[in-house]
């Protein structure tokens, strides 16, 4: 019986090693939840939870610079499934765009040959998800499509382009970061190139800003330090040519938008960050390093809060969360109450310890967690990837209070709603469900009763090593035979520059164990078992010529070794190489001018040390054949005569059996205590290409045939010999085929210069032969005597070989100078491997690995739990007509779920909404998250209003809810008008503190207007100085604006004003006027009229009564619909956050988003929100049976009759269908680009 089998076949990999200067960029940490990271020319595929590289794409020739996933935003059905996208590019400018899966290429795609300086996808419109956009140095960005390689337009700029930044509130706007300052470009569409050359801005660098030295407040702090940086900042960003020296200054590492809050970007400089406030140009918050503090490398904005993930140049990681600006009611905390008001300041909240910088090893970038923000990885330059989770712990807070830190507190509410009092939850899912929103001003703190308080901590949860850097010594274990089939492991012993080994295990490319062995560059390795190995090193020589050799015999198990040589290797000449005979009895140590030494590898002792006078060998190979088996033969004969002795006649009968249990008997003892010591030959050259033969037999050594050189042959530099050929190989570059046999030689000359090494395929009449040179490879077949496959770098390669071995009968492994080891077919053709082909250690959760209609399946089977009553995670429970393989890899999916995240999807107490939320964040489902998270907030304040009202209570109590329960900022124009008003305010606040210029105060005061803050305004306008032109206009806009009164004259007058200014072209100050006499609605209009759509709906947030706000917002998700807009999507965000459930429903049926229109539907009717008329029931009966037709599509039939008997007339004849006959029924399958309902019978 086997104890395992074993995979013999071993899967083609990589196993790679340092990085180069320019992967510096290339990493990328995608929706799908999985981390790609360039590695020379290959692409690593990380999965972060268990930390294991489940992919290496290979087919770049240079140097990978970049890499991007393609976004999740987007509904996901059969015809757009769940896939892995991924787009590369390398610094010969050719991007490739990935099946990550398969390991092959979409297509590639070249435009220039200089590196690609920048990639994303574009994601913000629901038309097409296959568009790319690229930056081709020095100048130029393309439009590419993905998916076919097609350009669909290039635009040129005037600046070196470094890199860019779209906005991530408005797809229309985007940010380069050019060599000499920021060039915004705001008419962006995927139809045409930009139009104008963009809003040029430089940026003069805040090196001379002495940001870096806070004084001590003092009682009345002049205007030094940090206050005197900021004045500084101010001005950083201008719109004239900054002179000349200051320009050589800008070191702009990065330039973000900040997905957390919209019009807001951040700056990062080596030692601070500047947050910007686009309305205004200026700088509104500074977050400086002390000047003993670490320099920053890069900075990430989160976007569920606003908080920078930062990454200094010693490795360490801090989170840095934005302070809350609500006055703190207690004086205790505000020590410096000037500076709170001033500025967005962001308090360190958490960091992680640093790492050992040295000369090779740096930190190179960071990425974190798009899904939940709360995981990091950070990428270390010799092939490190540390992977960081941030933990939040609650409870009271031990942080001394004399920080100043304000506290913060966890959410109350799980996946979007309240906790159920025994509810299960996961409180690190993700960054919004670890810390609650921070306050603004004018909002109420909630009593901290029913808060807790949480601390956040980085813990190190996983950690990647690559290989050390090269040169390798590689050797694989011996090969797979009958005999060790039990306990066969395909073990590569890779000895480094280091002295160190390390053995890895290749089913898994995991590293197995690392063994420090010697104190200097291992030069060879040798296997003389399963389990052990040989390995010598040398020092390098001193002035003498000699060196110090090291030869220790290392037992893998135990780790134990030990100096096979004993007290020798002191002050010798260095050993050239070891080979162990093939029965592993014995070895031969050959050095460079000393005779060579034989050695019995089994006892450990020296057989035969050669003559002063002996030969100098240049190559040596042990001969295959010996005479073991003749040994044996005799052996068992003279035992079976003993044997047949012992049997006295009596027992004549039972003779046959017990002979052969005696025998068996005595073959065991016998080999416990005496080894048989078969006679085994080697043959070895020397300089003038002599071949020697030499026997051994035992601690017997006889000098055999000597044969002449042969004349067309140079200075041999290796031999094999398999069976009954032997092959030479010389400095040349020639080949000496010898048929021992037939006697015939035959000589090939390959004209590629040194043969360095030559090795035959294991296997029983494997003639295969691996050739090493200096420039490549090659594989021979010697019984034909003709080259199978060639390698030779700068031809198909850009790497040099080092070292190389069979691993398997059919494959060879590689020991590169890019330092990676690499398990490549016969054909030596480097490729990506299929992913479903992988033998991992730990199962990874990636629905994204199934068919798509089986990662479909798998989401339905998580969102419609409970199944006929009772929940369960084993997919086999349920009626699930599909191959039990595809069902075997979805129960693999569901098991790798973490234990928490099963319990909480199958508690009772989950509800619908929860759930819908939960498993579009298990799926990195972008669109979806988003659909759920806005649609959770709306239907449970709605379902609270309505059910106010019934109980008699005004509907504005939806206004005055607690301020805990609105939508983070980050969904801006979908929050509650009342929120949306207040952060409005506090960010005019903010710029009108730190407005420097009177075009910045003219900016705030129409801000102000708009907002309705008319004394406020009024203030402004009249600290216009007497000498700007403006003066004049500004002060009797003061005038206008104070003595506005609502009688209908002076009303209609300036109506008409307004009105004709805005025909004249004069759009904003129009409005102004409208809002001045409380016409914010007709002023709404107007803007709508002149296409400025997100104006108005800004407008209509801050100024309308709820009725008129909604008819605004009604209009603007109309023209959200019409075919030359294109974003349905985000039209469905905006009627939900209206309440508008029935049209909402009725859209998401219209596009044919059929599991998201029925469970949407299921939970309003839960929450009592949509109106129960006919066109509502009509509704809901076709969404439910559309989305039992599409589950009978995806085989779970039982969720297919439970909807379609919710579905009223119609569903009863699904009904039939699904249980007619058990089988006979019919197949719908259902096409969604056609709209058509296609039957077969199957």
């Amino acid at each position: 019986m086997i104890p395992y089998t074993v995979n013999i076949k071993l899967a083609a990999r990589t196993l790679t090693g340092t990085l180069n200067l320019q992967n510096k960029t290339a990493v990328d940490w995608g929706w799908q939840g999985l981390i790609a990271q360039g590695c020379h020319s290959s692409i690593l595929i990380i999965d972060p939870k268990t930390s294991q590289t489940i992919q290496v794409l290979e087919r770049h020739k240079a140097n990978v610079v970049k890499v991007k996933w393609s976004r999740e935003n987007y509904y996901h059905n059969l015809s757009s499934p769940y896939c892995l996208r991924l787009a590369s590019g390398d610094a010969s400018g050719k991007i490739i765009v990935w099946d990550v899966v398969s390991g092959t290429a979409h297509c590639e795609i070249q435009e220039h040959s200089k590196p690609i300086q920048d990639l994303e996808w574009l994601w913000n419109q629901d038309v097409s998800r296959d568009l790319l956009l690229a930056v081709h140095p020095p100048n130029y960005i393309v439009l590419w499509n993905g998916d076919t390689g097609t350009k669909l337009w290039k635009k040129s700029y005037a600046e070196n382009i470094l890199s860019f930044s779209f906005d991530p509130f408005d797809p229309s706007n985007m940010a380069l970061l050019t060599s000499e300052g920021i060039v915004f470009i705001t008419d962006f569409s995927h139809s045409k190139p930009p139009g104008s050359a963009g809003k040029k801005v430089y940026i003069a660098s805040p090196h001379a800003s002495p940001a870096h030295t806070k004084p001590a407040p003092t009682v009345a702090p002049p205007p030094t330090g940090a206050k005197k940086a900021l004045n500084k900042v101010k001005v950083l960003i201008t719109n004239e040519k900054p002179t000349a020296e200051s320009v050589t200054l800008n070191d702009c590492l990065q330039l973000s938008y900040l997905p957390s809050k919209r019009n807001h970007m951040l700056l990062l400089y080596p030692r601070e960050i500047l947050i910007l406030d686009l309305e205004l140009s200026q700088t509104v918050g500074v977050v400086a390093i002390e000047r003993s503090g670490v320099p920053f490398i890069q900075v990430i904005p989160c976007a569920q809060r606003d908080a920078l993930y930062c990454l200094h140049e010693n490795g360490c990681i801090t989170l840095r969360v934005c302070r809350s600006t609500a006055a703190l009611e207690d004086g205790s905390v505000a020590t410096d109450p000037e500076q709170s008001a001033q500025e967005l300041v962001y308090d360190l909240r958490s960091q992680c310890d640093a790492i050992r910088v040295t000369k090779t090893v740096r930190p190179y970038r960071m990425v974190i967690c798009p899904i939940n923000e709360n995981s990091a990885a950070l990428m270390v330059s010799d092939g490190r990837v540390m992977l960081w989770e941030l933990k939040a712990f609650t409870g009271r807070a031990t942080a001394n209070p004399s920080s100043g830190l304000s506290p913060l507190y966890s959410p109350v509410s799980f996946c979007g709603a309240p906790l159920a009092p025994n509810q299960k939850h996961i409180q690190n899912l993700s960054l919004n469900s670890m810390i609650g929103q921070t306050l603004i001003a004018g909002e109420a703190p909630l009593p901290s009763s029913n808060q807790q308080e949480v601390q956040l901590k980085f813990l190190l949860t996983g950690l990647l090593s690559g290989l050390p850097l090269p040169p390798f010594a590689i050797r694989m274990c011996p090969p797979l035979t009958t005999k060790n089939i039990n306990h066969y492991q395909p073990m590569l012993a890779v000895g480094t520059s280091n002295g160190s080994v390390l053995v890895y295990n290749l089913t898994s490319g995991l590293l197995h164990k690392e063994l420090s062995v010697h104190s200097c560059e291992v030069r060879g390795i040798e296997w003389v078992s399963l389990t052990s190995f040989l390995s010598f090193a040398t020092s390098s020589p001193n002035n003498m010529g000699v060196v110090r050799n090291e030869l220790q015999h290392v037992d893998m198990p135990t780790g134990r070794c030990f100096a096979f040589r004993g007290e020798r290797g002191n002050d010798e000449p260095p050993i050239e190489m070891i080979k162990v005979s093939h029965l592993k009895q014995y070895l031969v140590v050959v050095f460079r001018d000393k005779p060579l030494e034989l050695w019995d590898i089994r006892t450990g002792t020296l057989l035969r040390e050669m003559a002063k006078n002996f030969p100098t060998v240049t190559a040596l190979e042990w001969s295959p054949s010996h005479n073991l088996k003749s040994l044996k033969k005799k052996q068992m004969a003279a035992r079976e005569a003993m044997a047949r002795q012992t049997v006295s006649d009596a027992e004549q009968n039972s003779v046959e059996s017990s002979v052969i249990s005696l025998l068996q008997d005595a073959e065991s003892k016998s080999e416990t205590t005496q080894a048989i010591s078969a006679r085994e030959h080697f043959v070895f050259t020397d300089t003038d290409g002599q071949v020697y033969h030499i026997t051994v037999e035992g601690n017997t050594v006889k000098d055999g045939a000597r044969i002449p050189p042969d004349g067309s042959m140079g200075s041999i530099a290796c031999i094999a010999w398999k069976g009954d050929t032997l092959v030479l190989g010389d400095v040349d570059g020639n080949l000496n085929f010898w048929d021992l046999k037939a006697r015939l030689s035959r000589g090939i000359p390959t004209h590629r210069g040194w043969v360095k090494k030559i090795r035959f395929a294991p296997g029983k009449g494997n003639q295969k032969l691996l050739v090493m040179y200096t420039d490549g490879a090659e594989v021979w077949d010697t019984k034909e005597v003709q080259m199978v496959s060639s390698m030779r770098i700068g031809r198909n390669v850009n790497y040099r070989v080092l070292d190389i071995d069979w691993c398997t009968s059919d494959k060879v492994v590689l020991a590169s100078d890019d330092g990676c080891i690499r398990v490549l077919e016969m054909a030596m053709k480097s490729a990506s491997y299929r992913m479903d082909e992988q033998d991992l250690t730990d199962s990874v959760w990636c629905p994204y690995l199934l068919l798509p209609r089986a990662a479909l399946t798998l989401k339905a089977f998580l969102l419609l739990q409970p199944w006929s009553g009772t929940f369960t995670m084993d997919i086999t429970q349920v009626d699930y007509s599909e191959k039990d393989e595809i069902k075997g890899l979805i129960q693999e999916q569901l098991n790798s779920l973490s234990n928490d995240m099963k319990c909480v999807l199958q508690d009772p107490e989950l509800s619908l909404l929860q759930r819908c939320l939960l498993v579009s964040r298990l799926f990195g489902d972008e669109s979806d998250l988003h659909f759920w998270t806005v649609a959770s907030h709306y239907l449970q304040s709605f379902a609270q209003a309505h059910h106010l009202s019934v109980e008699g209570e005004i509907q504005s109590e939806l206004a005055q809810q607690s301020p805990q329960n609105h939508l983070d900022i980050c969904h801006d124009m979908l929050c509650e008008s009342s929120y949306f008003q207040k952060f409005q305010l506090d960010r005019v606040h903010l710029q009108e503190v730190k407005r420097t210029s009177y075009e910045h105060t003219k900016k705030c005061a129409d801000q102000l207007l708009l907002l309705g803050q008319t004394d406020r305004a009024v203030q402004l306008l009249l600290e216009t100085s007497a000498d700007n032109p403006s003066y004049y206009c500004d002060s009797l806009k003061a005038c206008l604006v104070t003595t506005i009164t609502s009688s209908g004259p002076s009303q209609s007058t300036i109506k008409l004003v307004a009105t004709n200014m805005i025909a004249n072209g004069k759009l904003a100050e129009g409005v102004q006027l409208l809002c001045l006499i409380d016409k914010a609605a007709d002023a709404c209009r107007y803007l709508q009229t002149y296409g400025e759509w997100n104006r108005a709906a800004w407008l209509a947030k801050v100024r309308l009564n709820p009725a008129e706000s909604s008819d605004v917002l009604k209009r603007w998700a109309e023209h959200l619909c019409s075919p030359q807009v294109n974003q349905k999507s985000k039209a469905i965000l905006v009627l939900l956050s209206l309440g508008c459930f029935y049209k909402v429903g009725e859209m998401l049926h219209s596009t044919r988003h059929f599991d998201s229109a029925a469970l949407f539907i299921e939970a309003c009717l839960k929450y009592g929100v949509m109106e129960a008329n006919e066109f509502a029931h009509k509704l809901i009966e076709t969404a439910f049976l559309d989305y039992a037709r599409l589950l009978r599509s995806l085989g779970l039939r039982e969720g297919a009759a439970l909807w379609a008997s919710r579905a009223g007339t119609a569903g009863e004849q699904l009904l039939e269908d699904l249980f007619k006959g058990e089988g006979a029924g019919h197949e719908v399958a259902i096409d969604s680009d056609e709209a058509k309902v296609t039957t077969d019978s199957s």
